[in-house]
């Protein structure tokens, strides 16, 4: 019993990564699903391509590693966050779409409750916005506009969860319907102080509290995937979201300690110990994970695009056929063009959390192309990314000195140019880990810590390698021009 499997459910893809007892990747396994939009800003998900690409992707993974089934001790689950689903809970078919964090469909009914002055309350009681990002007003659109879904919710019919909430009812046959801490603190409807669902929040959304799932640790017993998935019964030993997952994965345990994950979104996370703080940038407070009973806390940015700014390069305007090109375009671009792209294609996240607001591009001349575009996409994300550490930095400022450097991971943070222009930018060290696969990582080491086989905290902090530092190298005035010119650009999409 010496490997931990870890299942990442994304947004755009599901994989499967099998580790050893040194948490080494052993075999991994990824598959694509299809993204439907049936209206501007609505992004959903077929459920059904959830659950069978996590099998697949299990069963790939598990076969291309050659190790016996029998050595494989728990599963780790992380996952998408916010995304909502709804399945009836005899026969597990969803009676929607899964609606994806992403979909904005919502912004009007989170403006009708900001407009009664529910925003303070709810902040209070999950440390969240009220804005269409959080699965609570998303549960609640299902709910009154699917046909006969509320009165099947009434009548204790229907459940509802989050991605990791979902595959953990099919894995174990309908047995268990239960989320962790971290993934129940994205929902609106988790008060994260007291550690449970809040009543008021379900009235005020009028949510059945019925449909709920059991909130457990991170590192907790989520019961037994069946045979069917790999041949015998293993315990889910390890679940959290994908954000929270990159933290642990990051070993960020002491509060002050800063990561940043680049996939289709970015977001930030720094830790605040065992205390909540409250923000005043318009933050999240949040969940970072919980263990024994006890939540640690954490202060989180959440940039809405990313990596889907490069997919939009590719798939949208079709500039470039694979993402690996933006690097080399990025370092041809004319040097004397000063091309702005703000990517508030789904609205803008933290810390501005304007849903109605679209991308817009500035500073084009007749001689920009795909070079230029391609460097002002990336360097989109570095100057989100210094919106959020100013944002956390004034707010962290009452609570201690935190580390001045940023761990990253995610897909994004394999290109070197995009690291050295956010080390740039920032004017602060960014470290790239050995292991950039921390989501999987963190959620296999939850369910290896839970199970005996992986070290604790500490042991499991002193494994964390550095793979490359990247420094400043910025000239203070360029820095300061450049990103002088994104807030003017941010300011002009703001007011369209």
């Amino acid at each position: 019993m010496t490997h931990i499997l870890a299942i990442d459910q994304g947004t755009t893809s599901s994989r499967a990564i099998l580790f050893d007892a040194e948490m080494k990747i052993v075999s991994v396994a990824q598959e694509e699903f299809a993204q439907h939009y049936p209206a501007s800003g609505w992004v959903e998900h077929d459920p059904s391509d959830l659950w069978n690409t996590t099998v697949r992707t299990c069963q790939e993974a598990t076969e291309k590693s050659g190790v016996d089934v029998a050595k494989i001790t728990a599963i780790g689950i992380t996952n998408q966050r916010e995304t909502t689903i709804v399945w009836d809970k005899s026969s597990g078919a969803p009676v929607y779409n899964a609606i994806v964090w992403q979909d904005r469909r919502t912004a009007a009914t989170c403006q009708v409750l900001r407009d009664a002055g529910h925003e303070e309350m709810v902040t209070d009681r999950t440390g969240l916005l009220l804005d269409p990002y959080f699965s609570g007003t998303k549960l609640a659109w299902i709910l009154d506009n699917v046909d006969g879904v509320r009165a099947r919710a009434e009548a204790g019919e229907l459940l509802f969860g989050t991605v990791d909430c979902y595959l953990i009812w099919k894995l174990t046959g309908g047995k268990v319907h239960a989320t962790d801490a971290t993934n129940a603190a994205r929902t609106l409807l988790y008060d994260i102080r007291k550690g449970r669902w809040s009543q008021t929040i379900c009235d005020l959304l009028n949510i059945p509290l019925g449909m709920l799932p059991e909130v457990k640790d991170s590192a907790d017993d989520f019961g037994r995937a069946g045979a069917d998935l790999l041949g015998r019964e293993v315990p889910i030993l390890g679940v959290a979201g994908d954000q929270q997952a990159a933290s642990v994965g990051q070993a960020c345990f002491e509060p002050g300690m800063m990561k940043s994950t680049y996939g289709t979104g970015c977001f930030a996370l720094l830790n605040t110990g065992d205390a909540p703080v409250r923000s005043q940038n318009r933050l999240l407070t949040t969940i970072a994970y919980q263990l024994d009973g006890k939540p640690t806390y954490a202060l989180e940015g959440s940039i809405f695009v990313a990596g889907a700014v490069v997919q939009w390069l590719r798939d949208g305007v079709k500039l470039i056929e694979n993402a690996g090109e933006t690097q080399a375009l990025a370092e041809a671009a004319d040097p004397a063009q000063d091309v702005v792209l703000v990517p508030a294609f789904v609205g803008l996240g933290a810390p501005y959390w304007n849903a109605e607001c679209r991308g817009a591009i500035y500073g084009l001349t007749r001689n920009s192309g795909a070079a230029e575009l391609s460097r002002a996409a990336l360097e989109s994300v570095g100057y989100q990314t210094r919106d959020l550490l100013e944002a956390m930095q004034a707010d962290w400022a009452a609570g201690g000195e935190g580390e001045q450097v940023l761990r990253v991971d995610g897909g994004m943070s394999a290109s070197d140019w995009t690291m050295q222009f956010l080390s740039d930018i920032i004017d602060a060290p960014v470290d790239r880990p050995n292991v950039l696969e921390t989501t999987a990582l963190g959620a296999a080491w939850l369910a290896g810590m839970k199970a005996g086989i992986y070290p604790d905290q500490q042991g499991f902090a002193k494994n964390w390698n550095l793979d490359r530092r990247f420094a400043p190298d910025m000239a203070d005035a360029d820095r300061d021009e450049k990103y002088a010119r994104w807030k003017r650009a941010v300011s002009a999409t703001l007011a369209v």
